[in-house]
């Protein structure tokens, strides 16, 4: 009886029991779901250009070299230059000529017909050494009718410096045609100016700063700091850091290896890496001559207002006659009576919303109707009121 009553009286359950009775109401008891998150804001990305070092740089030292020489164009057909009008082609054939051995006696005069006196022009490709042959420009210096059918004696080219690089001689190939007769004469395209391919042999290499030195020079197309930052961070993602160092917004300074070869594998890497082009700098660019207006995509256009119109004037003149009585003795005058008129165009004051793309400025702009001469007076006074977020270059 005892125990009966201490079982009655003991309500307390067991550890276990207790917890797993606890697990059941959680498993019966409906779990709310959290809120949902609001959805994150979808972010548009940068409009971002990708492009090759070799695109946005070049090494310092390895660019073309201009050539120029001055020589004689013979075997023309009549149509070379009229020697008493161009003394220098006489004095330049008899400075040839006693190179040649032939002495020309002193005050002959040499009414010359098939002789020109050109200018030779050819550019010298880096890493051009000698044998290579080179295409050139021959253009007439004097009053020569047309180069067409003549060939160019042996002309030194020479550089900057004054020293001979290479020599060119050849068959001009002239693009034109021409023929007169009687007073009339007909010419297509242009007689006085051909090429010859290959018609110089170079003499002489420039030094290659390639193969001097432990480092060179990449300069930049167009100074721009995060330009040079990413060609410096391409190169030293791929061959290591400590590979290329910005040294300013042009110019990044580039480790070499150290045999030849290397280094021109390595260049070919270097090259042909790409880099994320920044965002460029906002500009508008217009030639005044032609009335062009060229804008990026930078340019922006704060809220403003222009108010566009035109004034003309125009003057008419009538002549009239005054004509006097018969047997009056008086003389037929003519006058002129000038007729003036003033008109100016609609000129309301139209507002320009701020346009944050290209395509809004392009709209805002056409929308006041104005021809490409009327926007460089507009697009200057826009950037004077400071509603214009760009650089204008006036070309």
């Amino acid at each position: 009886m005892s125990s009966l009553l201490m079982l009655r009286r003991s309500p307390v359950l067991p550890v276990g029991a207790v917890m797993l009775l606890a697990l059941l109401a959680a498993w019966a008891t409906p779990v709310q779901a959290a809120p949902a998150a609001a959805p994150a804001p979808v972010v548009q990305p940068a409009t971002a250009t990708t492009a090759r070092i070799k695109e946005v740089a070049t090494v310092q030292g390895v660019r073309p070299n201009q050539l120029i020489g001055y020589g004689l164009v013979v075997g023309l057909d009549g149509t070379g230059d009229q020697t008493t009008q161009t003394p220098f082609t006489t004095q330049s054939l008899n400075a040839m000529l006693q190179q040649l051995g032939v002495t020309v006696p002193a005050g002959t005069s040499m009414q010359l017909k098939n002789v020109a006196a050109v200018l030779v022009t050819a550019t010298l490709p880096p890493f051009a050494q000698p044998g290579q042959l080179l295409d050139i420009t021959v253009s007439s210096l004097g009053n020569a009718k047309s180069l067409r059918g003549g060939t160019l004696v042996a002309t030194p080219l020479r550089g900057a410096d004054n020293q001979i690089y290479a020599l060119a001689q050849g068959n001009l190939m002239v693009g034109g045609a021409g023929a007169s007769a009687g007073g009339s004469k007909v010419q297509v395209n242009h007689l006085l100016a051909g090429r010859i391919p290959g018609g110089a042999t170079v003499e002489r290499g420039v030094l290659s700063p390639l193969g001097q030195g432990d480092a060179l020079q990449l300069d930049l197309s167009s100074s721009d700091y995060a330009t040079a930052r990413a060609v410096a961070g391409a190169i030293n993602t791929r061959f290591g850091a400590g590979t290329a160092q910005a040294l300013d917004g042009r110019v990044v300074k580039v480790r070499l290896p150290p045999t030849p070869d290397e280094r021109v594998s390595f260049m070919a890497e270097v090259e042909n890496l790409k880099v994320e082009m920044a965002a460029p700098a906002a500009k508008v660019v217009v030639n005044a001559r032609t009335g062009s207006v060229v804008m990026n995509q930078a340019v922006t256009l704060g809220p403003c207002a222009v108010a566009h119109g035109n004034l003309s004037v125009t003057i008419s003149t009538t002549p009239q006659v005054s004509q006097p009585a018969p047997l009056s003795g008086g003389q037929t005058v003519v006058t002129e009576k000038s007729d003036i008129k003033m008109q100016q165009d609609g000129g309301a004051l139209i507002q320009l919303p701020a346009g944050t793309r290209l395509t809004e400025v392009v709209k805002a702009l056409n929308s006041l109707g104005a021809t490409p001469a009327d926007l460089l007076t507009i697009l200057q006074a826009i950037k004077a009121a400071g509603a214009l977020q760009a650089e204008l270059e006036v070309i």
